[in-house]
């Protein structure tokens, strides 16, 4: 998800590129992974000129507010606000994200 937020559309096999490295995944792994997440609908497959490219389908606030409020509410059992300022050092979060982030996590409903 993170090579995506950085750059869509890619390809397959640049978001294998952009991932190698880090991950140590075959090609076909990435593949999986990509079907895998496009099942799940955090990302959408297009055809541009024949080739088949991907796209993130949700903003990384939004994965990201809704994985947090899982393991925190759910998991933590945390009630009241969220601590999104424990965030604050994150690499790949900024500012005006963290701030979304926020308003996301601490101005919707508790789930049951």
């Amino acid at each position: 998800m993170k090579a995506l937020w950085e750059a869509s559309p890619q390809s397959a096999r640049e978001l294998h590129d952009a991932v190698a490295a880090r991950t140590g995944w075959a090609v076909s792994t990435t593949r999986t992974v990509l079907e895998r997440m496009r099942a799940k609908e955090l990302v959408v497959r297009e055809e541009v000129h024949g080739l088949a490219v991907f796209s993130a389908a949700r903003s990384k606030v939004e994965v990201l507010g809704d994985s947090l409020e899982h393991v925190l509410r759910h998991v933590l059992e945390v009630s009241g606000k969220l601590p999104v300022s424990a965030l604050s050092g994150s690499a790949i979060l900024n500012e005006s994200e963290l701030a979304e982030l926020e308003r996301l996590l601490n101005g919707r409903k508790k789930r049951p």
